[in-house]
C-alpha cells in the first residue's frame, strides 16, 4: 500500500509514529460513548503540519487557534 511514502508518516521500532503530529484513533460507535477533549497543540506540531501543508506558520496558527497551547 506506500503507506509510509504516501503519508510521511513512520512507525517507529517502539511503534511510535514520526512525526510527532501523526495522529492515529480507533474509533468504536457506542450510544454510551463519552467524548473528551483532545490536548492543545504546541508550536513544534504547528511548525511541523504548516510545513507539510505548504502555508506559513501564521496561516495554520490562525486556522487552528482555538487549540493553540500557547499565544501566537
Amino acid at each position: 500500500m506506500e503507506v509510509e511514502k504516501l503519508s510521511e508518516i513512520v512507525i517507529t521500532d517502539t511503534f511510535a509514529m514520526l512525526p510527532a503530529a501523526a495522529v492515529s484513533a480507533l474509533c468504536f460507535a457506542n450510544p454510551h460513548a463519552q467524548y473528551f477533549a483532545v490536548g492543545k497543540v504546541n508550536q513544534d506540531q504547528v511548525e511541523d503540519y504548516a510545513a507539510r501543508k505548504n502555508l506559513t506558520k501564521a496561516e495554520t496558527e490562525k486556522a487552528i487557534s482555538e487549540l493553540l497551547a500557547y499565544d501566537p
